[in-house]
């Protein structure tokens, strides 16, 4: 049994041992038979892979072949087109240069005919000389007089006839001057009358101001004058202080100007502190509140009138109306009533009354910008309502509400009319305050056309005249040259009585803040 077992377990060895060599060696096989497919497919890849190469090579080739010969066919054509270039700059410098020949041939041909001219004008100056000379000297044979003594005879005989005309026309002067003298002095006499209508003036060029106790009046005149002449150089308006018990008058043919300091004053005397300073400043809350009150002055007109749909900025200058007048009748309740004439008129001709109204109402728009701008104001006017797109009736009521031009319309005719009627009106306007008024307005203008003037104001009924120069551009020596030639053209353009004073005043202000 045991003999058996071993002869088993042996066998079973054996049969273990030959089963593995027998793998190994097929396995061996498979492996050698795998290298060598292995190795013929790397010698066919190497093979395409050089075929591959030596193919991409001989398209280089060509490629580089083809595009150096591209290179060199484009490079020919280029130096062909620059070798034309060349050729025909060369030409074009060979014609240029027979140009300047033919030219500097010409400026020779030129320059010797001149210089023959000019030995031939010279040698004529010789001759033309010589035979003055000779006139000369026979000239004095014949006279008896030497070239001085010619000039000086010619000369006196000339002075004395200067000094007869002269004197013919010294008398003839005096005699006009004496004409005009009487003339003048009938004018100045009148224009004293005139002035002399206190009470006519004092309505519509003076403002009262009521003190709380006559120590206000030192106070508003301040140390040596300053809060008063600060007041009264920001405002432009003359303070009258008198002897009349707690008030003080405000003299100013601008009722803005007027209108301005009498708030300012009002304001200082409730607030206590009057120094320039505090005046400064209450002068510019009152222009404030004084443009507020012409908005609401427009306002008031436009509701009061019914007219709907006007622009902003005409309802401003309607406003500024209030403060013109014009012959003595205020201007915005003048325009108001040829507003509500016009209505009435076209709503008895069965036209339309809105639109006439609104054409009486702004006819005399100009008016508020006279000051302001030249040019009469129906021109103004015009100007003011085409820049705001205004009706072209209204537009045309104001070119012809003057007879300036002829109407067209009836809206024009009826605003005419309603003009004339509002303005004939008894007590309506007064001519001569209207003169005296221009007057002063001429006055300003004419201190304002100077180069470096600041402001001016008309004050003391236009006897005296403040202006203000720009520091900068006038120093103290050119004031007294402005002066003189304010006097100047003041005497040459303007009629008036008396005698105006000049004052021009030049500050310097150093302005800074400590933050």
């Amino acid at each position: 049994m045991l003999p058996e077992l071993i002869v088993g377990l042996v066998s079973f060895a054996v049969a273990l041992v030959l089963g593995v060599l027998i793998g190994i060696l097929y396995r061996k096989k498979v492996a050698e038979a795998e290298i060598g497919s292995a190795e013929a497919q790397a010698k066919k890849i190497v093979e395409e892979g050089e075929k591959l190469a030596e193919t991409k090579k001989k398209e280089a080739l060509l490629e580089a072949k083809e595009e150096i010969l591209r290179n060199k066919n484009e490079s020919e054509r280029e130096l062909k087109e620059r070798r034309k270039e060349v050729s025909r700059m060369e030409n074009r410098v060979s014609q240029r240069e027979e140009t300047l020949d033919r030219k500097l041939e010409n400026l020779e041909k030129k320059e010797e005919t001149l210089n023959k001219k000019i030995k031939e004008n010279t040698e004529l100056g010789e001759e033309i000389e010589a035979l003055k000379v000779k006139e000369l000297e026979v000239l004095q044979k014949i006279s008896g007089y030497t070239v001085q003594e010619a000039k000086d005879e010619l000369l006196g005989r000339i002075e004395e006839e200067v000094k007869h005309e002269a004197a013919m026309k010294i008398v003839e002067i005096e005699s006009q001057l004496k004409e005009e003298a009487d003339d003048k002095a009938r004018h100045i006499i009148s224009l004293a009358i005139q002035r002399c209508a206190a009470d006519h003036v004092s309505e519509t060029t003076v403002s009262v101001v009521n003190l709380p106790n006559d120590d206000m009046k030192g106070r508003i005149i301040g140390r040596e004058g300053r809060n008063i002449r600060a007041i009264e150089t920001l405002t432009g308006v003359d303070l009258i202080i008198d002897d009349t018990p707690e008030a003080i008058t405000l003299s100013s043919f601008d009722p803005v100007r007027r209108e301005v300091a009498r708030i300012s004053l009002e304001k200082l005397i409730s607030d206590g502190r009057i120094h320039p300073a505090r005046i400064e400043e209450m002068v510019e809350k009152a222009k404030k509140e004084v443009d507020a009150s012409i908005k609401q002055a427009g306002d008031k007109a436009i509701f009061e009138t019914g007219i709907h749909g006007i622009n902003n900025e005409l309802v401003k200058l309607l406003g500024r109306l209030r403060y013109r007048t014009s012959y003595g009748q205020n201007v915005l309740a003048h325009s108001i009533e040829v507003a509500f004439l016009s209505g009435i008129i076209a709503d008895e001709l069965g036209i339309d009354s809105t639109l006439a109204k609104r054409a009486g109402l702004l006819h005399d728009i100009g008016k508020a910008l006279t000051g302001e701008h030249e040019g009469s104001h129906v021109q103004l006017g015009i100007d003011v309502v085409r820049k705001y797109k205004e009706n072209k009736d209204v537009l045309h009521a104001i070119e012809a509400h003057h007879g300036d031009v002829e109407p067209r319309t009836l809206i024009a005719m009826i605003v005419q009319a309603a003009d004339a009627i509002s303005a004939a009106r008894p007590g309506a306007r007064r001519e001569d305050l209207e003169n005296y008024i221009k007057r002063l307005q001429k006055l300003e203008e004419i201190a304002t056309s100077f180069d470096g003037i600041e402001k001016s104001f008309a004050i003391q009924a236009g006897r005296e005249i403040r202006i203000m120069v720009k520091p900068d551009e006038v120093n103290d020596d050119q004031m007294v040259l402005v002066a003189r030639e304010i006097v100047k053209k003041i005497e040459a353009e303007l009629e008036y009585p008396g005698q105006i004073k000049i004052n021009v005043i030049r500050e310097s202000r150093a302005v800074d803040y400590a933050k």
